[in-house]
């Protein structure tokens, strides 16, 4: 039975076309669970699969299935062509998503490999049956499971679908939030990123003062040389390459100085502007810009028709003399040396005066004829007064002593040497005004200082003559005032600096004296706003040799701090020296705080005397409290630390420290606050008598505006209707 079934099985699969639709069918779909209970053939299934044509199947679906995975693997399945998912989808999401079709179709083919696992063999172990009833029941069977599967794959597909579509949506709005989120990033990115500025001058940099050192120079060059070569035929024709060079380099920094000038900022409001448009418009408003056209005019064209010696055309690139004078006044405030450079300045200009006056002067004469009258230049024919030379040198020693007024000159002979010379007298006389003014005013600005420290001296001395002080004492006076002049220390600071605004005062002494103050042991780790209030309160003084700054028992009101110098801490002989204290050191700081407990209390415990001339700074008691008075943090601290020294020191009693309030204290506060209430009622008082006085004003006015009113007529209020109701028509 078993050897008929066996061969039946391989005669079927060998006769694949003698299966009927219906078995295909069930080989296709695979959905063959329940019939692998058949019973009395459970054994004889299970050996026909494992052997012959059970086998076969089994491998023919094993290498089945390997080719489908292979084909998917190297060529997976695209997805379509989307170009708005493309616009905002990611290269992750992207990869995500072939992932995840692939998985699908990986669990697409794993269900199917379940379904249809061993199909072949399942047919033969349903055609085991013998009868066509049972074959029959089973196609029908097989049918209705069929249609079950069916539904049942429908199902999924539709779950599938509604699964895929929730995914693309989610992936869809996973994509749009990461689009957004990158578009936002891109916005904050160009918020962020600051406007490109464009290049502009800055007028208060030194690469400005650079600027106008260089432009200064080609500026001067065509002030002194364009007139010399227009008059001096010579000297343009002998040089007319190096002219050549020299004009159009000089040209080159023109141009760039307009460009410059169009950069070149302004303060609008304190701000520096630096918007390119703005300072365009700035500059096209100023006078300075018509010049500089002018000076841009490419009048060197004219050379094209009359020949380049015609330097002449070229008068028009002095319109930039302005920056000769701006380059002036900035070296002027820039330098250390003010008066002489104001001295030389003036020289400058005299000279380049004579210099022009000059070259007019060889001008007329070559107009009128050398030697033509004694007026003009002699004769250029005679080999001396042909030298060039020799030319400008005679024009410029003429030019001098009529400008000067200081020589006698040839009279002139024709009217236009007569108006020329009156115009050079004129010249000459403001000249020489000019000269003796600035030069006076100069002189007596450079002796200032000096003239005022030299009425101190005058003045004590007179002091001291009235007084009959005893000539010793005068020297040591006198000397005082010599060390005070030699050393450059007669300068009152707070004069000096009083028209500077607080904060640049601050500035200044921060520079100067903190670092001195910071040595103070008292004052180390003390709030950076403390120092500077103090700084601004320290006081210089210079002391004499033999000088005590202090001695045993006076009251403490000061604390000093060694700037250059020496001091010593002598015994009450005078003589016999202690210790010796030197630059940075500093004394007098405990009796100042007034600690509570001190055994010396505010007095001085030691005599301190200058050896030589000394420089110190002065830090006076009511100035600390002053500034303290604002920190009272600082002050606890500062209190805490003198204390630490006076212990360390044994000059502390711990029980009076360790008490309460000093009444003292108490009774200084009590009187403070009677001060303040006082100060407080008399404003009041003064507040109440203003209100009183106007009230009463306005009682006075409102009594009057009462008697108006009362004194008004009914008839004159009808003629005033009337005249309302005419004016109405």
């Amino acid at each position: 039975m078993a050897k008929i079934n066996v061969a039946h099985s391989i005669k079927t699969t060998q006769l694949p076309g003698c299966i009927s639709d219906d078995e295909l069918s069930v080989l296709e779909n695979g959905d063959n669970r329940d019939h692998f209970a058949c019973e009395g053939n459970s054994e004889l299934s299970h050996r026909s699969s494992f052997t012959g044509a059970g086998a076969m199947a089994r491998l023919s679906y094993f290498f089945f299935m390997l080719h489908n995975w292979a084909s998917n693997r190297i060529q997976p399945e695209e997805e379509r062509h989307d170009s708005f998912l493309e616009r905002f989808r990611g290269p992750e999401l992207k990869e995500m998503s072939s992932r995840e079709s692939n998985a699908q179709s990986l669990g697409q083919n794993d269900s199917v490999h379940k379904r249809n696992k061993w199909p072949v063999a399942a047919f033969n172990v349903n055609n085991c049956n013998n009868t066509d009833s049972k074959k029959e029941d089973k196609k029908d069977e097989i049918k209705k499971e069929e249609k079950k599967d069916n539904k049942d794959e429908k199902k999924d597909e539709k779950k599938d679908e509604k699964d895929d579509k929730k995914d693309d949506k989610k992936d869809d709005k996973k994509d749009d939030k990461k689009d957004d989120k990158k578009d936002d990033k891109k916005d904050d990115k160009k918020k962020e990123e600051p406007p490109k500025e464009t290049w502009m001058m800055d007028p208060a940099a030194d690469l400005y003062y650079r600027w106008l050192t260089i432009i200064a120079g080609p500026v001067f060059y065509n002030l002194m040389m364009i007139v010399t070569r227009a008059c001096f035929n010579e000297l343009q024709e002998s040089y007319t390459k190096l002219w050549i060079v020299l004009d159009y380099t000089a040209d080159i920094i023109y141009y760039t100085d307009t460009f410059v000038r169009s950069r070149t900022g302004y303060l609008e409001q304190g701000l520096l502007v630096k918007d390119a448009k703005k300072l365009r418009a700035k500059y096209r408003t100023t006078s300075q810009f018509k010049y500089d056209m002018i000076s841009m005019i490419p009048t060197d064209l004219l050379f094209l028709k009359f020949g380049y010696n015609n330097p002449e055309f070229r008068f028009n690139r002095l319109c930039k003399i302005s920056r000769l004078f701006e380059f002036f006044e900035r070296t002027e405030t820039r330098t250390s040396f003010p008066n002489m450079f104001r001295i030389s300045n003036l020289v400058l200009y005299i000279l380049v005066i004579i210099h022009w006056n000059a070259c007019m002067f060889f001008a007329i004469s070559k107009t009128i004829g050398f030697g033509s009258d004694t007026w003009v230049y002699p004769n250029i024919s005679h080999p001396e007064h042909g030298r060039l030379a020799r030319k400008y040198i005679y024009s410029l020693y003429w030019s001098t002593l009529t400008l000067t007024t200081i020589g006698e000159t040839p009279a002139p002979v024709k009217d236009v040497e007569f108006l020329f010379v009156i115009a050079d007298f004129l010249t000459g006389v403001l000249i020489f005004a000019s000269i003796v003014g600035n030069v006076g005013a100069m002189i007596s600005n450079m002796n200032a200082s000096r003239a005022e420290f030299q009425a101190k001296i005058d003045s004590i001395k007179q002091y001291m003559q009235f007084r009959k002080v005893t000539k010793d004492l005068e020297a040591r006076v006198i000397k005082w005032f010599d060390y005070l002049w030699t050393e450059k220390k007669t300068c009152d600071e707070k004069e000096v600096l009083k028209n500077l605004p607080d904060k640049l005062k601050a500035e200044i002494a921060i520079n100067v004296h903190l670092d001195t103050l910071k040595k103070v042991r008292i004052f180390q780790d003390c709030e950076a706003g403390l120092l500077i209030e103090l700084v601004l309160k320290l006081q210089p003084q210079v002391f004499s040799p033999g000088d005590y700054i202090c001695k045993k028992g006076d009251i403490g009101r000061e604390m000093y701090i060694i700037k250059e110098g020496k001091l010593a801490v002598v015994a009450d002989d005078g003589v016999t020296q202690f210790v010796v204290l030197s630059d940075g050191a500093y004394f007098g700081e405990i009796s100042i705080l007034g600690i509570k407990g001190s055994k010396a209390g505010n007095r001085r415990t030691a005599n301190i005397r200058s050896v030589g001339y000394s420089d110190l700074f002065a830090l006076s008691k009511d100035d600390l409290m002053e500034a303290l008075t604002e920190y009272p943090e600082a002050k606890k601290a500062l209190e805490e630390k003198g204390k630490a020294i006076l212990m360390k020191d044994n000059l502390i009693d711990e029980a009076v420290a360790n008490a309460g309030a000093d009444p003292k204290d108490l009774e200084e506060k009590i009187t403070k606050l009677q001060s303040n209430l006082e100060d407080m009622q008399g404003r009041f008082a003064q507040m109440m008598a203003q209100f009183i006085s106007s009230n009463t004003q306005m009682k006075k006015r409102v009594t009057e505006m009462e008697a108006k009113v009362t004194a008004i007529k009914p008839q004159d209020l009808a003629e005033v209707v009337a005249d309302k109701d005419k004016k109405v028509q």
